[in-house]
């Protein structure tokens, strides 16, 4: 199940969105898993990533995986074979921002950033050495490619 509540004045093509998620998680062996997508303002992706952080700066991207199992609750069998991944907060003001930068489209640095989220929520993890740094670029580059048309 992929939630996504967007909180800013962006067009975001949600059912796009859903199903390009829906497409990597399959592919990576999460089919049954759960994730939420928020869109917010530059304010509140700053406040947040210096909370949890400690970076004083807007950013495009953060990922929250979930670090603990939530209690069981819902009965229903469907949610009961969920993986709970974690929240992916994206800035589309910050990722418009970066679109121009790169001199791509909006459409394609949002899909860059959700993939980098996603890939976070995976455990993959750029910062802890060269060697996963280069291994979450392939995949970043992988459903790129993917977005694109090109797999």
């Amino acid at each position: 199940m992929i939630e996504i509540n967007n909180l800013t004045p962006y067009l975001i093509d949600e059912e796009f969105l859903k199903k390009f998620c829906r497409k990597i998680l399959k592919n990576e062996k999460k089919k049954e898993a759960q994730l939420s997508i928020a869109f917010i303002n530059q304010k509140e992706i700053k406040k947040l990533n210096k909370k949890y952080l400690g970076k004083d700066i807007v950013t495009d991207v953060l990922a929250f995986p979930k670090t603990e199992d939530l209690p069981r609750t819902i009965k229903l069998k469907k949610f009961q074979k969920m993986d709970i991944l974690g929240e992916v907060i994206i800035c589309p003001h910050k990722v418009n921002k970066n679109a121009k930068q790169f001199n791509v489209t909006f459409e394609n640095e949002l899909s860059r950033v959700l993939i980098h989220g996603i890939l976070h929520l995976l455990g993959f993890n750029h910062g802890k050495s060269a060697r996963e740094a280069k291994k979450m670029n392939e995949k970043e580059n992988y459903y790129l490619s993917y977005f694109n048309g090109k797999k």
